[in-house]
């Protein structure tokens, strides 16, 4: 009986292992966010409802990848394409305008698997940035590639030119117009900036992180001024022993932080939970109005945080969690 007994024991001990390792692997978090800024309560309710509905959509879009099994790259890519491809935010098809009435747009993923990056740079014939820099990543020798070489490199992989009427929204082209008129372009300190650029960070089923960020840049910018968003490091990363991390905001003061890989280390080497190291960096580092990130950790962990009026943000995971939010709500 006592030999029986044991064997019992055992195979009760080892059912609990195994439906601990069940739950470990069926465990999975996203958070995407559509840019923080100035976002005042008194918008229009219809703008305002226009961009809560895109984030469910494009939060719900994601959250049935992972559910599915699906991995952290492919659900980064999709969700910052369906983003991309509405006009509430400055990305893809809402890009802002630049000095010279055009559209430059950046974009970068990252895999927390093998540390591997692809980015683009003022691309301006391509209506979803986000998959040419998974193409970057994955279909050449680089990292980060710009301007007409990128188009070049996206017309090699099949992806079909767009004109620069596909980027045009009213409401950017007023936001031109009003900076026009303020020759305001970013080079006498800082500038009142909205809303817009879009990012997700994703832990799949299989443990494995992923980041992606894509942005329009900074209306009436010029001198082919590029930002955070696609570089490594600042406004992105991802790394399977931390964390993923997306930002927005300043994309100078990101820069010069690198904000993203920044709260990376502080996991890493300085033992820190990532709500720490997120917080120490946004409230401590940075300066009030600079912006915000999204992140997750490999545990599963969920951090959505600003200094500036709000942020664009969502969240779901394995344990239910569906949630929308732009201010302290």
């Amino acid at each position: 009986m006592k030999f029986a007994s044991r064997f019992v024991l055992a195979g009760l001990a080892l059912g609990l292992a195994m439906s601990d390792a069940a739950a470990q692997t069926e465990r999975w978090a996203l958070a995407i966010h559509g840019g923080a800024g100035t976002i005042s309560r008194d918008e229009p309710a219809a703008e305002i409802t226009a961009r809560r509905e895109a984030l469910t959509a494009a939060l719900a879009a994601g959250q049935k990848i992972l559910e599915e099994g699906g991995q952290a790259l492919d659900c980064v890519e999709m969700v910052i394409r369906l983003l991309e491809d509405r006009p509430e935010f400055n990305a893809g098809k809402g890009a802002v305008f630049t000095h010279d009435g055009s559209h430059q747009l950046d974009a970068s993923i990252m895999d927390g698997r093998t540390l591997l990056g692809g980015a683009v740079a003022n691309v301006s014939t391509v209506a979803n940035p986000i998959s040419l820099a998974r193409l970057v990543m994955e279909k050449s020798r680089h990292v980060l590639l710009m301007g007409k070489g990128a188009e070049q490199f996206a017309l090699e992989m099949g992806i079909p030119a767009v004109g620069q009427e596909y980027f045009h929204t009213d409401h950017r082209y007023k936001q031109l117009q009003e900076a026009l008129e303020n020759d305001d372009y970013g080079l006498a300190g800082k500038i009142e900036w909205k809303y817009g650029t879009v990012g997700c960070v994703v832990l799949d089923t299989q443990g494995n992180l992923a980041a992606g960020t894509s942005t329009g840049g900074m209306t009436n910018k010029r001198f082919g001024r590029v930002g955070d968003s696609p570089i490594v490091g600042a406004g992105n990363y991802a790394d399977n022993r931390s964390c993923a991390i997306s930002c927005t905001g300043t994309g100078e003061v990101f820069l010069q932080h690198t904000v993203a890989r920044s709260v990376a280390a502080m996991m890493q080497y300085g033992d820190q939970s990532l709500e720490h190291a997120v917080k120490h960096m946004i409230h401590d580092e940075l300066s009030e109005g600079d912006g915000g990130l999204i992140a997750v950790s490999k545990d599963g962990e969920i951090v959505m945080e600003y200094n500036s009026q709000g942020m664009y943000r969502g969240a779901a995971d394995s344990s239910g969690r569906f949630d929308v939010a732009i201010w302290d709500e």
